[in-house]
């Protein structure tokens, strides 16, 4: 499929020839929504922790007698029937990660860049290349009509754009290595640079 690219002003640059293997699929939410759930199941810390009976700090005494009280026996005050006491089978620190096959990944990465193909959401920009200067940048993405935008560059993002939107809401950059199918769909917009393309047309075939 051919696409038009632009400039950051604005300005025609010519057209690209996107491959059909890679931005041409149709959009499958079944292995979209493996992959999302395996990268945020991966980010996610995992440090959550209760106390156990062993770990509260009531006293271990014997609140009363075994027998002749009326009442259930009881050994002390840590018991997770008492306020305050610990707490049975509660979450403890653990890898919520879970395998998931590069193959998969590939293809995953392959639909979210198609379903963003199909949807209108992609453009292609000669290059991210700025001054530095973030009002200039950001006038130049209103402009373009972009709100919610993920810039992908090649292996390597111009330093000076990446200080330039540093600052402005709802603009990411990342270089090719770093694009995911999380944050490819979170965007309103993706764009990617010509050598963003060629870097990810060489990393998915």
């Amino acid at each position: 499929m051919k696409l038009d690219v632009i400039k950051l002003d604005g300005g025609k640059a010519g057209t690209v020839d996107l491959g059909d293997e890679i931005f041409g699929l149709e959009p499958r939410a079944d292995i979209l929504h493996r992959v999302v759930r395996w990268q945020r199941n991966n980010a996610q810390a995992g440090t959550h922790k209760v106390k156990t009976r062993s770990e509260t700090s009531y006293s271990t005494k014997k609140i009363y007698r075994q027998k002749g009280t009326g009442g259930a026996r009881h050994g002390d005050r840590n018991a997770p029937i008492f306020r305050k006491g610990g707490i049975y089978k509660g979450p403890t620190p653990r890898s919520h990660g879970h395998d998931l096959p590069k193959k998969f990944r590939k293809l995953g990465l392959r639909h979210a860049l198609s379903a963003k193909a199909k949807a209108g959401e992609l453009v292609i920009i000669d290059a991210a290349a700025s001054e530095g200067k973030t009002a200039q940048l950001a006038k130049q993405v209103r402009d373009l009509g972009w709100k919610r935008a993920l810039v992908i560059d090649g292996a390597q993002v111009d330093e000076n754009f990446a200080r330039a939107a540093r600052n402005i809401e709802g603009l990411d950059v990342l270089p090719s290595m770093g694009a995911n199918v999380y944050d490819i769909l979170r965007r309103d917009t993706l764009v990617i640079t010509k050598a963003g393309v060629e870097a990810l047309e060489a990393r998915l075939k």
